[in-house]
């Protein structure tokens, strides 16, 4: 018997030869702009979840607990991921919330089938744990999933020592929590910054963590067609340079290209990337002129005006 329209889901992006998912399964992933919120789903809700185990350990029980919650008891989920990233403790952490396993093994994927039990174990406190919070190192509001979530990414450090005083409207790109940002916004000659980011988590931490009526805030993935912001003073960023956990040198070069088209005549990026990303050329081609910062700590510096 089909399932009535809205009853399945799917969390993330299994690969669709290891999982069944229905054609109008409503879309879960907090990376995915226009997706919907798996927390904001009310209990009970789903017969049947297929999810994508993210490999952070937090995280990963976080995303299975609330997949368990809203299912409806006796509600199928099938849940997988990749044995090296979190695969190898998928039954481990579904047997600790309650569950009995079904467990197979295909092209280096574990796959875990369960059926919702009417009682499970453990998901408030799961869900509690992976939620947002402030992350002390940061004194700051994160949460588990986010890149760099509970300390400052040693790249950012390395551009946070080196920002100057901006003027004018600008952009965060890759934004996370808002950390650049904050300093970025010190300045009283900066009159708009807005802050893009691909995680809605990220975007959601950034606005608890800057209250400044010149800041703005999207969920964006700056690899689609889509109205850009132009005409800006200046951009910064820390370009990402993987994608679900595998290296893509294309995302920065992404990232650089963007920039380039948001800013007016005579605007500048200012950018690390890692020592190793060849971001050289790139930058060559899309900029006027090409400045190093240096190199500190395995990262690299620039500044490049249009």
């Amino acid at each position: 018997m089909a399932e009535q329209l809205g009853t399945e889901g799917v969390y993330g992006s299994p690969l669709r030869e290891l999982a069944d998912v229905a054609p109008g399964a409503r879309r879960f992933s907090p990376l995915t702009p226009g997706a919907e919120a798996l927390e904001d789903l009310a209990d009970a809700s789903l017969t049947r979840i297929v999810v994508a185990a993210p490999p952070g350990a937090v995280e990963h029980r976080y995303v299975l607990a609330q997949a368990l919650r809203v299912l409806a008891p006796g509600g199928e989920l099938i849940a997988l991921a990749p044995k090296d990233k979190s695969g190898s403790r998928l039954r481990k952490t579904l047997e600790s919330l309650g569950c009995s396993v079904e467990e197979t093994a295909r092209r280096h994927h574990r796959i875990c089938q369960v059926r919702r039990p009417q009682a499970c174990d453990g998901l408030a406190e799961a869900i509690a744990e992976g939620g947002p919070r402030i992350a002390p190192n940061l004194g700051l509001w994160s949460q588990p999933g986010v890149f760099s979530w509970d300390r400052l990414d040693p790249g950012s450090a390395q551009l946070l020592a080196t920002l100057p005083d901006f003027v004018g409207r600008g952009a965060d790109l890759g934004c996370g929590v808002g950390v650049l940002a904050r300093a970025v916004l010190k300045s009283p000659n900066v009159t708009s910054l807005a802050l893009v980011d691909i995680d809605r988590r990220a975007i959601a931490a950034a606005r608890r963590n800057i209250d400044d009526p010149r800041a703005s805030f999207a969920q964006a993935d700056l690899r689609e067609p889509a109205p850009l912001l132009t005409d800006l003073n200046f951009v910064i960023m820390n370009p990402p340079f993987h994608d679900a956990g595998a290296e893509d040198r294309r995302l920065g070069q992404t990232f650089i290209r963007r920039a380039a088209a948001m800013l007016k005549k005579g605007g500048t990026c200012r950018l690390v990337a890692n020592i190793g990303m060849p971001y050289e050329a790139i930058l060559a081609e899309c900029f006027k002129t090409v400045t190093p910062l240096g190199q500190r700590q395995g990262y690299k510096l620039f500044e490049a005006r249009k």
